[in-house]
């Protein structure tokens, strides 16, 4: 246990913060790996690490590249993931962007509203693209759905400077100034829809643990940080229930 800062409480307070990767397909969902993040605090003193049991050699690594180290794990095993979807806090982060775009791994990672996108005409934050936009730029499209039925939202695809980067934009229904946004990776064309089912599938994770936790009373580490695999030829939101096995391989 370590004081640090938890989203789950929005504050600083005396908990455990680990990073899970969730796949997502047609055929349901399950968890499928997982890391405890380690403050420097731990890391840097080996008699701690010694005392709770931490394997020898364990330094220290950010969230982002516990996430990569997994999906080089699942990578590794066969897995037939074919996007990545996360929230901000790693859509964000540069090093893990270049490691799956070198990889050939489209992702659909969320991103801040200051975040900045190389365009044509120079560096442009997402809030201030997604203020240019025209009305014909906005489709209403259902990102699958959820505890309280279909979720649907108006969204916009923005090219980048790149042909394989582009900015997704979603806009609440009820609330327009409501936004969220997402860089997009697709070393292969793929449709605005596809992008939006792949958008809504990053909370799998959590319901996941949802399930787990009305099944056999499992709570989640405070503060936990949650990613998502979406498989290949990805067909749409997961199926209710968490499977009892790892989901087969699509056909």
């Amino acid at each position: 246990m370590q004081r640090q800062y938890t989203g789950t409480a929005g504050k600083i307070t005396n908990c455990q913060i680990g990073v899970f990767l969730a796949y997502a397909s047609g055929q349901g969902r399950a968890l499928v790996d997982r890391e405890l993040y380690l403050p420097r605090s731990w890391t840097g003193d080996p008699l701690r690490l010694a005392a709770a049991g931490v394997p020898a050699g364990t330094g220290f690594a950010t969230k982002p590249e516990l996430l990569q180290q997994m999906i080089k794990r699942a990578a590794a095993a066969g897995m037939p993931f074919g996007w990545v979807a996360a929230d901000e806090a790693y859509g964000d982060n540069g090093p893990l962007r270049d490691y799956l775009e070198e990889e050939e791994i489209a992702y659909v990672l969320a991103v801040s509203r200051d975040h900045l996108l190389a365009m044509p005409v120079g560096r442009r934050r997402a809030d201030e693209l997604a203020a240019r936009l025209p009305r014909r730029a906005w489709q209403r499209l259902s990102c699958g759905d959820g505890a309280k039925g279909e979720r649907r939202y108006d969204w916009a695809l923005v090219a980048a400077g790149r042909p394989e980067i582009s900015l997704l934009i979603r806009r609440s229904i009820s609330r327009p100034s409501q936004l969220a946004f997402y860089l997009c990776h697709t070393p292969r064309p793929a449709p605005l829809s596809r992008l939006v089912k792949v958008a809504g599938a990053r909370w799998a994770v959590e319901e996941c643990f949802q399930a787990a936790k009305n099944e056999v009373g499992m709570e989640p580490l405070p503060g936990q940080a949650l990613r998502t695999l979406v498989p290949l030829r990805h067909p749409g939101h997961a199926c209710p229930g968490v499977p009892r096995c790892h989901p087969s391989r699509p056909r």
